[in-house]
């Protein structure tokens, strides 16, 4: 009998928490999509209650992704569950995870609470959530370093009050293989069969898929993961890697999911450029390396017979081989026929703005892959309306060579003002940052910068990505992208600013 796996996708919620890769509600909404293409079954879309970014994401992809569960995630108190609850509102399927930490050295140190205090929370909670949604998820966190027996009371306490699935967190990634699945065996044997067992495990030792597969062998029937692996510290299972198991070994895990894997290249993808977090060469599955053969004997081999040297063939993950290749000749059925790959929709209007910076970009770069146009699409898609744009970029100047101090002067137009700034830095883009600044003042502060080619080349198309903060500790993130490294940064700086000063009206309203 082959058993029938849940795929609960983490990548918004687990995955985002993954240092640097947050997201924009329309970049989860974009990710969200291509999640359900791909046909995982629930989408964790995020932790309502975090922020209203968070609160926003969860309630717009409820409304606009409608084939796989969307769930929200809620501490055991009543002000998560409800924030949960009305972000979920309008999903057609909906379910509602609800978690508290059942180790020791959380009960002692973080909640400080007695076992069977925990208990009476749990049921309440989880009774609560139930009032509001029929499809519960309870989650014991630190499971692997809880005692299997006290486990186990809390999970039935949690089924008790209308939970519909119990999953296990190897929180920290502190278990290993065997002890997991007998954790898992043990569960099983103790709760009803009805209750579905989920599996969410961490790769802090390099074990999360060894032990979400273990979790199946020993009964589970759902696997929390996320793609590329993304997630807290040293991440989550990768989704590719348990589907990819699953299906080239079934003869032993006579296990199925119902992942469409010819789509798992292009979500992987999607999901590194938009979070900035690059996907490494010799990544399982969808690394640029994972079907590339250099040794002669491993070549010949592969010629003669693919099955020499491959196990699974490229095009069942959806390998795309090299990108496209875009030129200033281009009509925009061909960059709309990307676009659409990467599962973006544009307006018209957003569409001849695109086409135009690709055809600006095309008479200074050789080449124009998908990569760029993706970069570009997104660049255009994340700009910011009229009226949040108060400050914009009038002009700027910069010093820069091997025997001076670099120094920028900068003109922005401030709610229709020109204001001019200077500064010197230790290079070209610090000191148009500190021009920039000057004229902001300092309530708002750089925090990090990020920079990336999108392509390769000394033409290659910057992308900047950067992290601002405001006397608040409110922290903001901000994208661009341009063919030239200065005006890049430049042109984050000023969108993150723009938000800062958008979020402060908010606040004042």
């Amino acid at each position: 009998m082959i058993s029938a796996i849940r795929v609960f996708d983490t990548t918004l919620r687990d995955g985002e928490q993954s240092p640097g890769a947050s997201m924009s509600v329309n970049e989860k909404l974009v990710i969200a999509a291509q999640l359900s293409k791909l046909g995982v079954d629930i989408i964790e879309a995020g932790f309502p209650i975090a922020s209203k970014g968070d609160f926003e994401a969860v309630k717009l992809i409820a409304k606009k992704v409608r084939k796989p569960i969307i769930c929200g995630l809620a501490r055991c108190n009543k002000a998560d569950i409800d924030a949960a609850r009305d972000a979920l509102k309008p999903a057609k399927r909906k379910r509602i995870h609800v978690f508290i930490a059942t180790s020791d050295v959380h009960l002692k140190n973080k909640l400080r609470m007695s076992k069977e205090e925990l208990k009476k929370k749990v049921y309440e909670s989880v009774k609560y959530a139930k009032s509001f949604v029929d499809d519960i998820e309870f989650s014991p966190e630190d499971a692997s370093r809880t005692s299997v027996e006290y486990m186990i009371e809390v999970a039935k306490t949690a089924i008790a009050a209308g939970a519909t699935t119990i999953n296990v967190p190897d929180t920290v990634g502190y278990a290993e293989p065997d002890e997991f699945a007998e954790r898992i065996r043990h569960l099983r044997e103790e709760i009803p069969d009805r209750i579905t067992i989920s599996v969410h495990c961490h790769n802090d030792l390099g074990m999360a898929v060894a032990n979400s597969l273990a979790g199946v062998m020993a009964g589970a029937t759902q696997i929390e993961c996320c793609v590329n692996g993304l997630g807290e510290r040293a991440g989550n299972a990768s989704l590719e890697e348990v589907v990819m198991n699953l299906k080239t070994r079934k003869d032993f895990f006579r296990a199925q999911t119902r992942i469409n894997t010819m789509e798992i290249f292009k979500t992987s993808k999607l999901v590194s450029s938009l979070t900035g977090i690059a996907v490494q060469r010799n990544k399982a599955i969808v690394g640029m390396n994972a079907f590339a053969h250099e040794a002669g004997i491993h070549q010949h081999g592969v010629i003669t017979n693919k099955k020499t040297y491959e196990i699974m063939k490229p095009e069942d993950v959806g390998w795309e081989g090299e990108n496209l290749v875009i030129g200033k000749h281009s009509g925009k059925h061909a960059v709309m026929e990307i676009i659409s790959r990467f599962g973006f929709k544009v307006s018209e209007k957003q569409l001849k703005e695109i086409m135009g910076k690709i055809k600006d970009l095309a008479d200074k770069k050789k080449d124009i892959h998908d990569d760029d146009i993706q970069a570009i699409a997104l660049d255009v898609l994340n700009k910011l309306s009229e009226k949040e744009q108060r400050i914009k970029l009038s002009e700027i100047s910069v010093l820069s060579g091997n025997r001076i101090t670099p120094s920028a002067t900068v003109g922005l137009v401030i709610d229709g003002k020109k204001k001019l700034g200077s500064a010197a830095g230790v290079g070209p883009v610090d000191a148009a940052s500190k021009a920039i600044l000057s004229i902001t003042g300092p309530e708002v502060k750089l925090r990090e910068y990020s920079l990336k080619a999108i392509t390769g080349g000394t033409d290659a198309l910057a992308d900047v990505t950067i992290k601002l903060e405001d006397k608040n500790k409110n922290v903001f993130y901000s994208q661009a992208v341009n063919e030239d490294v200065i005006m890049a940064s430049v042109q984050a700086l000023i969108k993150g600013v723009n938000k800062t000063l958008t979020a402060k009206s908010v606040r004042r309203k």
